[in-house]
């Protein structure tokens, strides 16, 4: 089930004895959209047995990765189960999603054609990694194998959500290197 709702982040895996997980941050804005005691929603597998909701307790930063406790999670044990939960906003709380035209959900990019500059197929776009210093486009090539390419203007010059492909402009064997 894709989400309408905005995603904040994605949580990873857990960090410490205390309920503490790794997330994976989709927002511009995560002193804001993380801070104490704030409430978001959850979307999770059915049947997960995760909250609707999670409460944050604590955010920290820890070696350039966010780490986050909630309230409802108290150990290790409770927030393994947590792993690929999304936190999402609720719009109608939070009001309507500013559009900028330079930011685009995993959701939107997943299934666009990758082509490069001159139209050629390169491969799928397969998912959105998103990293501390830049994100990257994971990138299913014909034969089978997946690439990374770095989310910048420099090598992604064109999104086309409505003609439903990416442009690559990436250096020769940028492909080769994932092995």
């Amino acid at each position: 089930m894709v989400s309408e709702r905005p995603v904040v982040a994605r949580i990873g895996r857990p960090h410490g004895l205390r309920g503490e997980v790794t997330v994976q941050l989709h927002t511009d804005e995560p002193e804001r959209r993380l801070a104490d005691d704030t409430v978001l929603a959850t979307e999770a597998a059915p049947g997960s047995g995760v909250p609707r909701a999670l409460t944050v307790r604590s955010t920290r930063v820890h070696r350039g990765i966010w780490l986050v406790a909630f309230h409802e999670i108290p150990d290790r044990t409770s927030a393994e189960g947590l792993r690929g939960t999304r936190l999402v906003l609720d719009e109608a709380e939070d009001g309507p999603v500013e559009d900028d035209p330079d930011t685009f959900a995993e959701e939107q990019l997943v299934g666009l054609a990758a082509v490069d500059p001159e139209g050629a197929p390169v491969g799928e776009v397969v998912g959105l990694e998103v990293g501390a210093a830049q994100d990257r486009l994971l990138v299913r090539r014909p034969d089978g194998r997946e690439g990374r390419v770095p989310f910048v203007a420099a090598l992604v010059p064109e999104v086309d959500l409505a003609g439903g492909r990416v442009v690559l402009d990436v250096p020769a064997g940028l492909f080769d290197l994932e092995g």
